[in-house]
């Protein structure tokens, strides 16, 4: 490699820094809960997508090392090769039931989920429709189909119809709209019951990426379709965040689209297949969710009385009712100072600032778990308290 080329992105890494958007990793050397250690020190954890307290539940690590002795380590291979254990379409087969679909197919993570899903179903004769503010995964799987490409503004419901419309004056085929069911960095969710209206209206498809609502949303926390009582067509999810918080997602719907993606979906046919350990504590994460009422009710009572104690604090927030609850500071530099000031407080959270999302709009996105406890929760709103006036947040 040149000196030259190792110059120019040398420059690039001190350009990121001058704009403060330098992200930093922490070294975690305990299990993710409630509270972990982060350089010798405990401190009250709130940005990890461990929605349901599960990623260090007793009976998870259990299944994982009980899997190994019967099932081995890896399977060193891909799916169709010699990589399909009888777990693997064990957990495909209860993903479904759970979430109302005639089957499911496992990937190595959502990102691959999206990846891989539209461009074994849609060809240059179709369109998708895509919500401005999805998945990074949903936008890379749609540049990667050969379909027309449609864009709405975020949940603007006029500007959908009106995309929808001009699809099918162009002479799309199939339609298939796009979305996130809930909006990672802001915690909307989507207007789901409007867009399966639109989609009935322009005989169109819907799929939904559920990944922040999966385990929670919904009764049984069968996710955002389930939480307003419509149907969707295709959902993608995880096993990375509220169903045990490991990795692995999948794309569950109808049986000839799971059929299909099975012969030409590229991150499932190219990549190894999930380990045992992950599949069967994915099987029992099911379990624990299926069960899991308690954990629910419990993750949206810490959620409510967070949001309350930041409001009351005098903290700027966005609107919403899911466990993501941004609190909006605008630079980056702000949201990286605040973020290193409560970790001086005991509090362990990110700033999230461009290209993750748009300038000017930094914030520190913080997440409800149903672990933690209310004591937990009143020392992060000391924290915040403190770190907000020397951040000169609050006066």
């Amino acid at each position: 490699m040149t000196q030259a080329y190792l110059d120019h992105v040398n420059a690039t890494l001190s350009g990121i820094a001058a704009d403060g958007m330098m992200k930093q990793e922490r070294m975690i050397t305990s299990p993710q809960s409630g509270e972990i250690t982060v350089g010798g020190r405990q401190v009250i954890n709130l940005c990890a997508n461990n929605y349901l307290g599960l990623a260090d539940h007793p009976d998870l690590i259990a299944s994982a090392r009980d899997a190994m002795d019967p099932k081995g380590f890896g399977m060193a291979s891909v799916r169709f090769i010699c990589g399909t254990q009888d777990i693997h379409r064990e957990l495909e087969q209860k993903l479904a039931a759970f979430l109302g679909k005639d089957d499911s197919i496992l990937f190595a993570a959502c990102f691959d989920a999206n990846g891989g899903l539209f461009e074994p179903l849609f060809g240059p004769e179709d369109a998708i429709v895509s919500d401005s503010l999805n998945h990074a995964s949903i936008i890379d799987g749609i540049r990667l189909c050969k379909a027309k490409r449609y864009r709405y503004a975020n949940s603007d419901m006029d500007d959908l119809e009106g995309q929808l419309k001009l699809a099918r004056e162009e002479g799309a085929r199939f339609i298939m709209i796009a979305t996130d069911g809930v909006f990672s960095m802001d915690g909307y969710l989507a207007k789901l019951p409007e867009i399966t209206k639109l989609a009935e209206k322009y005989e169109a498809l819907v799929m939904v990426d559920d990944c922040h609502a999966t385990g929670f949303m919904g009764p049984k926390g069968e996710g955002t379709p389930a939480h307003f009582g419509v149907d969707v067509d295709i959902l993608t999810g995880t096993l990375g965040k509220a169903l045990g918080g490991a990795i692995g997602g999948y794309i569950a719907g109808p049986q000839p689209v799971i059929d299909l993606l099975r012969q030409r979906a590229r991150p499932y046919l190219f990549s190894n297949s999930l380990p045992p350990s992950i599949v069967m504590a994915g099987i029992k994460a099911l379990e624990l969710v299926e069960q899991g009422d308690d954990r629910r009710k419990q993750l949206f009572e810490n959620a409510k009385y967070w949001r309350e104690g930041l409001t009351k604090l005098g903290f700027d927030l966005l609107p919403g009712e899911h466990p993501i609850i941004p609190v909006m500071l605008g630079e980056a530099q702000l949201a990286q100072d605040m973020a290193a000031r409560l970790f001086e407080e005991g509090v362990y959270v990110s700033g999230f600032f461009f290209p993750v999302v748009p300038r000017g709009q930094a914030r520190i996105r913080t997440q409800m778990n149903a672990a933690l406890t209310r004591d937990e929760l009143d020392r992060a709103l000391a924290a915040f308290e403190v770190a907000g006036k020397a951040c000169g947040v609050l006066s």
